[in-house]
C-alpha cells in the first residue's frame, strides 16, 4: 500500500519552479494502490496488484512544517528543497510511465477519440515533451489500446500534465479519462510494454500485428526530438521480447488476428445455409483489409468486392489471390457495393464515420438469405460505422469490442502458452532495468567532471596570475594543455570504475556502489540535480 502524504503546494512550488503565484491554498491528494486487470485474450483474467494509481490520487509532495515563517520566507527554492523530508528532485532518477486506455479497460467510444493517427505521432511526441515534467515520449495508438509512454522528470506532476493534455486533445473531462485509464511505473511499465509486444495483453492471444505496431513506434520516432534513449531503448527491448516469445514458445500457433476472429464473427452471426453465397463487401485494402480478404477466402469465399481509395492496392492482392474474383470500386460507389452485400467490413483509416444512420436507413434490404439482416462489422478505431446506424432494425453493426466472443475458445491452452512467455517477459525485464540501471551513473559522471573543471580554471588562473603578463600564447596553451593532461589522467581510473554495460549484475552493483562513493568523497550530492536543472530550464523556456 502506497503511503500518501500532504504537500502545501504554492509556496514550494513557486520558489521551485519559478512561477509567480499569490495563492496560498493548498491541496490534499491521496493516494492508493489500485489493482490492476491484466487480460490475455478474453481467456487470462488475472488480478496482478501493481502500483497503480487512479485519479484523485495523483500522490503526494511533502509538507514541510516551518514554525518561523519569516525565517522560511527568506529560503531560496534550493535550500527548502535540502531541508525537506524527501527531496523528490535531488534523490529520485526520472521514472519510465505508461498511461493508457485499452480494450480491456475502455469502450470503443473512448478510444476513438483518443486515437492518434500515425502521421500524428511526431507532433503527439513534441506536444508531451514541451509540458514542464516530461523528457521523452512515444504514442503506442492501435484499434485495440491507446497507450503514451513518458519519461516523467517528476512522477506525480508528470501524469498530471499528461491527463491534462489527454483531456485537451480528445474533449474527454480528466474524471472520466480516470475511471477506465490504468497507469504504471518502471518495472511495471516495462514489463506491461513487453507483454503488449508478445502478445499477451491483446484481444486475440499471440497475434502477430501488435509487434509490427511496436515496431512501426520506433521507425517513426527515428530522429524525432523527445523519442529518447531511455524510451527508445524501451521499445527496441520490446521488439527482442516479442520476436523470442513467438520463437521458444508455440504462442502464435494457431493464433487469430482481428482480421481474423472478424471474420469469424461474420460466419458464426450468418446463417449457416448462407455461408456460400453470402455476398461479401470489403472497405479499405490496407493490412487489415487485406487480412479480411485473405481469411474470406481462406472460408472457402470465391468472390467478393473491395473498395478503396485506389486500385493498386487492389490490384496487388488481386494479383497474389488468383483464383479468386475480386472486384474493386472507387470510394464513390461505396453505397452502392453497400446496397448489394449482405456482409459489409470496414477497416479504412479515415477519422470520421463513413456511415451513418441516414445512409443506411434507404439501402435495400439483405438478402433472405441472410435473414434480411445486413452485418457490418467494423474493426476500426475511430469506428467507420456511427453507433447510431445499430438502431436500424434491418442492420447488425459489430465493433472490434464484439470480438471477445470469438476468442473465448481454448483457454486452458491458451494459459499454458501465456505462462511460458511470462518466463522469457521476466528475464527480459531485469535485463532492461540492469541497463537503465547503469544509466544512473551519467549524473555522477557529469557532476564530477564539472567539479574538476571547476578546480583546472580556477587553478590555471592563479598560475597565469604569478607568470605576469608578458607570457606568449604559447607558453598560456602549453600549461592549459597541462593543466587539462592532469585532470584527464586523474579521472581517467574513477570513470572507468563509472561506465558497465548493465549485462553483469555484479559489475553493475560495484559500478554504483562507486558512483554512492564518488558522490559522498567530493560532496557530489550538494550539486544542483540534473532533473531540478532539466525542469527548471523547461519551465523558463515555457515561460517565455
Amino acid at each position: 500500500m502506497a503511503v500518501s502524504t500532504t504537500f502545501s503546494g504554492s509556496k514550494l512550488e513557486a520558489l521551485l519552479l519559478k512561477c509567480s503565484s499569490s495563492s496560498s491554498a493548498s491541496s490534499s491528494r491521496a493516494s492508493s494502490t489500485a489493482t490492476h486487470l491484466s487480460v490475455v485474450g478474453k481467456n487470462r483474467r488475472t488480478l496482478i496488484h501493481r502500483g497503480v494509481i487512479r485519479c484523485g490520487a495523483e500522490a503526494s509532495d511533502v509538507l514541510i512544517k516551518t514554525d518561523d515563517t519569516s525565517n522560511a520566507s527568506t529560503l531560496s527554492a534550493l535550500e527548502q528543497l535540502k531541508t525537506s523530508a524527501a527531496d523528490r528532485y535531488t534523490k529520485e532518477r526520472s521514472s519510465i510511465v505508461v498511461i493508457g486506455l485499452s480494450v480491456h479497460t475502455a469502450p470503443v467510444e473512448m478510444r476513438e477519440k483518443l486515437a492518434i493517427p500515425e502521421a500524428e505521432w511526431p507532433r503527439a511526441i513534441a506536444e508531451l515533451c514541451s509540458l514542464n515534467h516530461i523528457e521523452e515520449a512515444a504514442v503506442l495508438s492501435t484499434c485495440n489500446r491507446m497507450e503514451i509512454y513518458v519519461v516523467a522528470l517528476s512522477q506525480h506532476r508528470g501524469v498530471k500534465e499528461v491527463m491534462e493534455w489527454m483531456s485537451k486533445t480528445s474533449s474527454i473531462p480528466v474524471s472520466e479519462l480516470c475511471q477506465h485509464r490504468f497507469l504504471l511505473y518502471n518495472k511495471d511499465a516495462t514489463q506491461h510494454l513487453f507483454e503488449v509486444s508478445a502478445g499477451l495483453d491483446s484481444l486475440v492471444l499471440g497475434e502477430g500485428q501488435i509487434l509490427a505496431q511496436v515496431k512501426q513506434v520506433v521507425k517513426v520516432g527515428q530522429g524525432v526530438n523527445g523519442f529518447g534513449r531511455n524510451i527508445s531503448g524501451l521499445f527496441k527491448h520490446a521488439i527482442t521480447v516479442g520476436k523470442r516469445v513467438r520463437t521458444e514458445t508455440n504462442i502464435a500457433a494457431g493464433a487469430v488476428s482481428v482480421s481474423s476472429a472478424a471474420v469469424e464473427l461474420a460466419f458464426m452471426k450468418l446463417p449457416e445455409a448462407s455461408h456460400d453465397n453470402a455476398r461479401m463487401l470489403v472497405i479499405g485494402a490496407g493490412k487489415m483489409g487485406k487480412l479480411v480478404i485473405k481469411h474470406l477466402v481462406a472460408k472457402g469465399c470465391t468472390k467478393m468486392v473491395v473498395v478503396n481509395r485506389t486500385e493498386e492496392r487492389v490490384a496487388a492482392i488481386r494479383e497474389e489471390l488468383k483464383d479468386v474474383e475480386i472486384i474493386y470500386k472507387p470510394l464513390s460507389e461505396m453505397f452502392i457495393c453497400a446496397s448489394e452485400a449482405d456482409v459489409v467490413f470496414t477497416s479504412t483509416a479515415s477519422e470520421n464515420p463513413l456511415f451513418l444512420e441516414d445512409h443506411v436507413k434507404d439501402l435495400p434490404p439483405a438478402s433472405q438469405d441472410v435473414g434480411g439482416h445486413r452485418f457490418f462489422i467494423d474493426i476500426s478505431v475511430p469506428r467507420n460505422v456511427g453507433s447510431c446506424v445499430s438502431n436500424l432494425e434491418s442492420v447488425r453493426v459489430y465493433n472490434v469490442d464484439d470480438l471477445k466472443e470469438v476468442v473465448a475458445a481454448n483457454k486452458e491452452d491458451r494459459l499454458r502458452k501465456a505462462m511460458e512467455a511470462q518466463a522469457i517477459i521476466a528475464e527480459e525485464s531485469k535485463q532492461f532495468e540492469a541497463w537503465r540501471d547503469s544509466l544512473e551513473t551519467v549524473p555522477t559522471i557529469k557532476k564530477l567532471r564539472a567539479y574538476a573543471e571547476r578546480i583546472r580554471v580556477a587553478e590555471l588562473e592563479k598560475c597565469l596570475g604569478k607568470m605576469g603578463d608578458d607570457i606568449s600564447k604559447k607558453t598560456r596553451r602549453a600549461v592549459d594543455d597541462l593543466s587539462r593532461g592532469i585532470v584527464n589522467r586523474l579521472l581517467h581510473g574513477p570513470m572507468q570504475h563509472l561506465r558497465c554495460d548493465g549485462s553483469d549484475s555484479r559489475t553493475l552493483t560495484e559500478t554504483l556502489e562507486n558512483m554512492h562513493a564518488l558522490n559522498r568523497m567530493f560532496s557530489l550530492e550538494t550539486e544542483i540535480s540534473v532533473l531540478e536543472q532539466k525542469i527548471r530550464a523547461k519551465v523558463e523556456q515555457n515561460q517565455k
